[in-house]
Order: C-alpha cells, then sequence, then structure tokens
C-alpha cells in the first residue's frame, strides 16, 4: 500500500447555520489548516497515489480567501469540510481539518 498526506494552510470566511444561538453564526473568518491522506494499492502511470499540485488545485485553490458558505453546498462545518474534501479526491480515505488552535474535526472513511 502507498500512502501521502498533503498538508497547507487556507484563509477563508463561513458562519454557521446552528440549532441553538452561538456566535459562530455571526460570519467569521479562520486560517484553516488542512491536512488529506490518501492511498492506493497501486500507482498511476505517472508514479503517484495523487499529484501533490492536483490535489492543492481540487482543496486549497476552491476553499483559500473564500466565503464557504457561497462556494460549499453545505452548512460549512468542519466535520462536512473533512468529509467532502475526501469525495473530491479519488484516493483520499482521510481529512483532518483545523479550523483553531485545538480544534480539529477528522473524518475518515470506513475500510
Amino acid at each position: 500500500m502507498y500512502y501521502i498526506k498533503k498538508s497547507f494552510e487556507i484563509s477563508a470566511s463561513h458562519h454557521l447555520k446552528l440549532s441553538y444561538q452561538s456566535k459562530c453564526c455571526n460570519v467569521h473568518g479562520h486560517n484553516w489548516h488542512i491536512t488529506i491522506y490518501c492511498k492506493s494499492r497501486e500507482l498511476n502511470k505517472d508514479g503517484m497515489v495523487a499529484d501533490f499540485s492536483e490535489v492543492k488545485r481540487l482543496i486549497h485553490d476552491r476553499l483559500d480567501h473564500a466565503d464557504l458558505n457561497k462556494v460549499l453546498p453545505f452548512n460549512p462545518t468542519a466535520e462536512n469540510i473533512a468529509h467532502w474534501i475526501t469525495e473530491q479526491i479519488p484516493t483520499c480515505y482521510k481529512a483532518e481539518v483545523q479550523e483553531s488552535e485545538g480544534n480539529v474535526a477528522i473524518y475518515e472513511e470506513d475500510l
């Protein structure tokens, strides 16, 4: 099994739609730290699990300096974003989304 890990930071704003009152219902921003994990039993024709620059294009370039409520079709919680990331990259099985120090959401597919 081959594995890769790609980490980067994005700056983005969002607000949450919650069933209770919270300051997170107001528009605010984070410097999000995202780590993406991919794996494959075989390498692609170029000898890769996934092209790091393609992973960056699919996630970083779509979300960096964006209003996440406008670019994502769901309530942009860290948990939902982590799940969405795994759906964007065929070999991705796990994503970590840190929205602030000490607050990390992880989504990992059941294997």
